[in-house]
C-alpha cells in the first residue's frame, strides 16, 4: 500500500496545532526523565483537568459513578487514570497502556569510590543499550534518596544551567588500537560505565580526599550522606532538553521517547475525554525495558486490583465481574515502533516497515524470530481499528520490527492479552531507539494522539 505523507493533508493554518502539541510534549520529556517524574507530572496535569485520587474514594467508600474522572498511583512509579462510563464495568474497558521507564544507567547501592585522585560512581545499566553510545556525553542524575527517617529527597543534578554535568570517559583515538579491534558489544564493558564526578581533594584528608570532597558537597547541598545511597534510586540520564530536529523543525530529538512519546499521547487522549459509554483507562507502567517485572511493572496485579476496587465502588462486587471486565476490554498497547532508516536499509523489509510522516503505527505482532513472546492480534480487532481510523481520517500504517530473522522486541501487549482481552501494539515510529537521544516525527506524534482519541471515542 502507498500511504500518503501525513504532512500533506494539513493546511498552513493547521500546522500550528501540531507545533503547539509538540512543544508541550518536548517540555514533558525534558522535565520527566524518570518514572517518578512522569507520575508526578501526570498527576499534576490530571488534577488540573478535574481528576481525583481514587484512593480517596476507596478510603471513604464513596460511590463511583458515570462521568467521574479518577487516577491512582502505584508506588509513585506507575499510574492509571480512568474516565468512568455509563455502562457497567463488566462490559469491559477501553485501555491505552504505555510504559514510562527508559534505558539508562542506575547507580549501584555502594557507588562512590576514588581512583588515582579521581572520584567516580559505579553504575549498572538498565534495559537494552549500546554501551558505547553512553560515553563522552553530558549526563545528569535524577532520582530519589530516602533517609532512614522516611524523608524523601528528590534529586536532579545536571539540568539547570548553573549545574555541573557528569559523564563516562573514553579512550583517546591515539591509544585505541586494541579497543577498536573489539566487537561493538565489547568496546565498552558494563563494569566500565563509571561516572567521573570530581577531582579536587578535601584539605586535611589523607585518604580518598577527592571522594571526601564529593561527600562534603553532597551533604552540604543535598543533605545526602554516603550511607544514604543504600536507600536511593538514582538514574543517570542524558543532560539537556528535548529539541526540534531537522532544518524544517519537523522532528523531535529527546531522551526517553521510547516510550514516553506514547505515554504522553495516551495521557493527553484520556485527559481530553469528557464522557464515554464504556469506561476508558490510561495505564502508564514501569519496568517494561527489563521484562515488565516487579510491583510497578505490568506483570503486577496493580491494574487488576484497581478494576476490582472500582467494581466494588460502582455496585455489588464479585470476582466474576472482575474477570468479565478484563476479558471484555479492548486495548492499544501504546508502544513505539522502529522507523525505517535509509542509512541501514538491510535490516528492514520495506513493505512492512514504519516510516516517518505516515502517521501512527499498528504492529499486529512483535516478538522475535517466529513471533516468539509476542501478542499476535486478531484480524477482527484490526478490522475494527481500520474502520475507526478511516472514519476519523487518521493517518496510520502497519509494520513489523525488522526482517524476520533480524531482530524483534517485546511490549506489555501479551501480558494484558492473558486476560483474554483484544490487544494490539500501536504507537509512534522512532529513529535511534534506545540511544541517549531518540528522534520522532511531529506529525506522527500528533496523528497518534488523534488516533488514541478516536479509539477511546468509537471502539
Amino acid at each position: 500500500m502507498n500511504n500518503k505523507n501525513a504532512w500533506l493533508k494539513y493546511e498552513d493554518g493547521q500546522l500550528a496545532d501540531i507545533t503547539a502539541f509538540c512543544e508541550d510534549y518536548k517540555n514533558f520529556i525534558t522535565s520527566c526523565k524518570t518514572e517518578r517524574e512522569c507520575v508526578r507530572e501526570s498527576i499534576k496535569l490530571a488534577e488540573k483537568e478535574g481528576f481525583q485520587d481514587l484512593k480517596d474514594y476507596i478510603r471513604s467508600g464513596k460511590e463511583l459513578k458515570a462521568g467521574d474522572r479518577v487516577y491512582i498511583s502505584n508506588m509513585e512509579k506507575a499510574i492509571a487514570l480512568f474516565v468512568i462510563g455509563s455502562r457497567p464495568l463488566e462490559d469491559g474497558l477501553k485501555i491505552l497502556g504505555a510504559h514510562i521507564d527508559s534505558p539508562r544507567m542506575d547507580l549501584k547501592q555502594v557507588p562512590l569510590y576514588e581512583d588515582t585522585e579521581l572520584a567516580l560512581l559505579d553504575t549498572h545499566y538498565y534495559g537494552g543499550i549500546k554501551k558505547y553510545q553512553w560515553v563522552t556525553l553530558p549526563l545528569a542524575i535524577h532520582g530519589v534518596v530516602v533517609k532512614k527517617d522516611g524523608t524523601v529527597l528528590n534529586i536532579v543534578i545536571g539540568e539547570d544551567k548553573e549545574d555541573p554535568v557528569i559523564g563516562v570517559t573514553d579512550l583517546l583515538i591515539h591509544l585505541s588500537g586494541a579497543q577498536l579491534e573489539k566487537k561493538a558489544a565489547k568496546v565498552v564493558e558494563g563494569e566500565d560505565l563509571n561516572i567521573l564526578v570530581g577531582s579536587i581533594p578535601l584539605k586535611g584528608e589523607e585518604k580518598d580526599a577527592v571522594k571526601a570532597n564529593i561527600l562534603k558537597i553532597l551533604k552540604d547541598k543535598y543533605d545526602v550522606e554516603e550511607e544514604d545511597f543504600l536507600s536511593a534510586e538514582l538514574e543517570i540520564v542524558p543532560a539537556g532538553q528535548a529539541r526540534d530536529y531537522g532544518l524544517d523543525k519537523s522532528m523531535v530529538m529527546g531522551y526517553g521517547q521510547d516510550d514516553r512519546v506514547c505515554s504522553y499521547t495516551s495521557l493527553m487522549a484520556v485527559l481530553d475525554l469528557k464522557e464515554t459509554d464504556r469506561t476508558c483507562a490510561c495505564i502508564l507502567v514501569d519496568k517494561e525495558e527489563i521484562g515488565s517485572v516487579g510491583a510497578s511493572g505490568m506483570h503486577s496485579k496493580f491494574f487488576e486490583n484497581t478494576v476490582a476496587e472500582m467494581i466494588a465502588l460502582t455496585g455489588e462486587y464479585s470476582e466474576l465481574k472482575v474477570r468479565r471486565a478484563m476479558s471484555n476490554s479492548h486495548m492499544l498497547s501504546s508502544d513505539v515502533s522502529a522507523a525505517f532508516d535509509p542509512n541501514y536499509p538491510a535490516v528492514m523489509e520495506k513493505k512492512n516497515a514504519a516510516y516517518f510522516g505516515q502517521g501512527m503505527v499498528f504492529n499486529k505482532y512483535t516478538g522475535s524470530r517466529g513471533k516468539s513472546n509476542s501478542n499476535d492480534a486478531n484480524p477482527e480487532f484490526m478490522a475494527k481499528l481500520r474502520k475507526i481510523m478511516e472514519d476519523n481520517k487518521i493517518s496510520f500504517q502497519t509494520a513489523e520490527l525488522g526482517k524476520v530473522d533480524e531482530g524483534g522486541g517485546g511490549t506489555i501487549a501479551y501480558i494484558m492479552a492473558n486476560y483474554n482481552m483484544e490487544v494490539i501494539d500501536s504507537g509512534v515510529a522512532v529513529l535511534n531507539m534506545h540511544a541517549p537521544w531518540e528522534i520522532t516525527s511531529k506529525v506522527d506524534i500528533y496523528e497518534t494522539f488523534k488516533g488514541y482519541i478516536a479509539f477511546l471515542k468509537d471502539m
